[in-house]
Formats: C-alpha cells, sequence, structure tokens
C-alpha cells in the first residue's frame, strides 16, 4: 500500500479513534475509582495526555541538554569547560550582545510603531483594508520576508548597476550604495536585520493594540474633550493608561521572540558580518561544527533568559485573574 495513503489513513481515522478510545477507557477506569473521588481523579485523567507530552518532549529533553553541556563530544564530563569558553569566547559573548540588542529594539519598534498604526487606522474609512495590508506581513513566513529583503538590501559597488530595490533608489537620488547588510558599523546590519522582523510582526501588535483600544469607552473620551482636553491630552492620559497591560503583553511577546531570533539571522547573514545570536550559534554549533556540548551551553544560556519573561508573564496573569 501506498505510504501516502497509510498516512491519510492514519489522520482521518486513526487519530479520532486513539481520542474516542480513550474517552471511553476514562470513563470505564472511573468505575473502578471510589464515587466520592471521581470528582478529584477525572481532571487528572483528562491532564494526563498533557502531562505526558510535557514530560517526553519538554522536561525531559530539557535534563538531557542541561547534562550535555558539561560533557564533550565523546560524552566525558569536563565541568563547567564549556560554560568558560561562552563566557571568554567572542562568539559567545558577541552573540549575547547582539540578542540584547534584538530585545531592546525589537520590542520598542512592534510595540511604538504598532500603537501608532493602531490610532491611526482607528480613525480612517478603510480600517479594514488599512489593516489586512499592515497585517498581511506576518502571513508570510521569516525564511520567505528575508529572501525579499535580501533582494531590496542588495549591494553593488559604487558605479555599478544596483539591483536592490533600496541602492536603487539611493543611487538614482545620487548618494552612494549602502552596505545595508555587510556594514557592521555601530550594528548597523544588525539593525537592518530586526527591520525586517518588525517589518512582519508590527501588524501582530497593531491588531491587538488596536481590539484593546476599541474596548475603551467612547463616552470617557467624549468626557474628557468636553472638559477641554486635547486630542493629545486625551491619549497621554485616558488612552494610553487603559492601554498599558495590552501593550505589555505585546512586548512580552515581542521579548521572547527577540531571545529565539533565528531564521531572520540565519538566512540572510548566517551570523557572519558580527550578527550572530545565541539561536543560530547554537545550530551552527550542534550540526555544522559538530560540538554538541558548545551547543547545549548556547541553549541553556537561552532558556535561562526565557525563564524571567515567563515567570513575569505568569505573575501578571494571576494579578489579573486575582482582581477578576
Amino acid at each position: 500500500m501506498d505510504p501516502r495513503l497509510v498516512t491519510a489513513i492514519i489522520v482521518v481515522i486513526g487519530v479520532p479513534a486513539v481520542l474516542v478510545g480513550y474517552i471511553v477507557g476514562t470513563e470505564q477506569a472511573l468505575r473502578l475509582v471510589p464515587e466520592r473521588r471521581r470528582a478529584t481523579v477525572r481532571p487528572w485523567l483528562w491532564l494526563f495526555p498533557a502531562l505526558a507530552f510535557l514530560l517526553v518532549y519538554l522536561v525531559y529533553p530539557t535534563i538531557g541538554t542541561l547534562i550535555q553541556s558539561f560533557e564533550n563530544n565523546a560524552g566525558k564530563f569536563v565541568g563547567f569547560n564549556n560554560y568558560s569558553w561562552f563566557l571568554n569566547s567572542s562568539d559567545g559573548i558577541g552573540s549575547l550582545f547582539n540578542n540584547i540588542i534584538w530585545l531592546v529594539l525589537l520590542p520598542a519598534i512592534t510595540v511604538g510603531v504598532g500603537l501608532l498604526f493602531a490610532v491611526l487606522v482607528d480613525r480612517v474609512r478603510y480600517e479594514t483594508i488599512a489593516k489586512s495590508v499592515i497585517f498581511l506581513p506576518l502571513a508570510i513566513s521569516a525564511t520567505a520576508a528575508s529572501v525579499i529583503w535580501l533582494f531590496m538590501f542588495a549591494y553593488q559597488p559604487p558605479g555599478a548597476a544596483q539591483t536592490g530595490t533600496l541602492n536603487a533608489i539611493i543611487s538614482g537620488l545620487g548618494g552612494a550604495p549602502v552596505a545595508f547588510i555587510a556594514n557592521s558599523t555601530f550594528k548597523f546590519n544588525t539593525l537592518m536585520l530586526i527591520v525586517v522582523m518588525s517589518w512582519m510582526w508590527t501588524g501582530f501588535g497593531m491588531v491587538i493594540i488596536s481590539a484593546a483600544l476599541k474596548g475603551i469607552s467612547p463616552e470617557l473620551l467624549e468626557a474628557a474633550r468636553v472638559d477641554g482636553a486635547n486630542e493629545l491630552e486625551v491619549f497621554r492620559h485616558i488612552t494610553f493608561p487603559l492601554l498599558l497591560p495590552t501593550l505589555t503583553v505585546v512586548a512580552t511577546v515581542m521579548i521572547i521572540t527577540a531571545l529565539k531570533a533565528f531564521d531572520i539571522v540565519y538566512v540572510m547573514t548566517n551570523g557572519n558580518f558580527d550578527t550572530q545570536v545565541i539561536a543560530n550559534s547554537m545550530y551552527t554549533w550542534m550540526f555544522t561544527n559538530g560540538n554538541f556540548g558548545r551547543g547545549a551551553v548556547l541553549a541553556i544560556v537561552l532558556m535561562i533568559a526565557v525563564i524571567p519573561v515567563m515567570a513575569f508573564n505568569i505573575r501578571r496573569f494571576q494579578a489579573q485573574e486575582a482582581i477578576r
């Protein structure tokens, strides 16, 4: 039988069959439990598949990666040698520094421009069309977006025909072509990579912020205007404070996105020209250089960087639930 047909049968018939079987099996198992305990046991039976997947695909690999970070390629324990390499190598510290730049600029640009678009688009006649156009880049894969912007940033020496869109415009206006990707002065090329990511994610920020913006009572805004407040004062003292929880959500998502930035760097520079980031460096050390110990260290560093953001998010959600 054709393997593709077998796969289709498994997906169409097998998955629902397993789900139905688990439901029936769960209810049969509950009959063996004393009736007074069924209300306590039933949630755990339904949580078991999720907890099992979490254990097998998250907890176990995390522990394995942590152990591997203390080993060399031969599986021999080397203590903190790999961590010492990270702290003393230009590759490790350089990628960390670039990630910090991503961490600062990507949320700032995405939240700032997303807020600006949300406020402005809310006032135009064709709001739906405008939002669709701004949101569209997020529907493009990061790899495709990187290829698009490689053509935008393409550089040829002065005097040669410029094939890149931006340099063609600059040359047409009489300026000198700019090496957007190769120029690492003041981290200019890293900023250009962040611009690409911001181009993709600004629509996401705009949509979320716009939804929160529409949740603000029009009567409240109108009352402020009646009391003599101009539009800037209304935004500063009413709209912006009410949007802060939503802005925090968007900023948190973008911080995590910045920390795990990989595909745009991999496609556009592969870490060359001093644009290396932790995720791409981890991939390079593991699958190009074959050094899994150093790659594991980079993975652990990335995980440690994400944990405070997740802890902050959890506490914020708990505070919101307490208010409710």
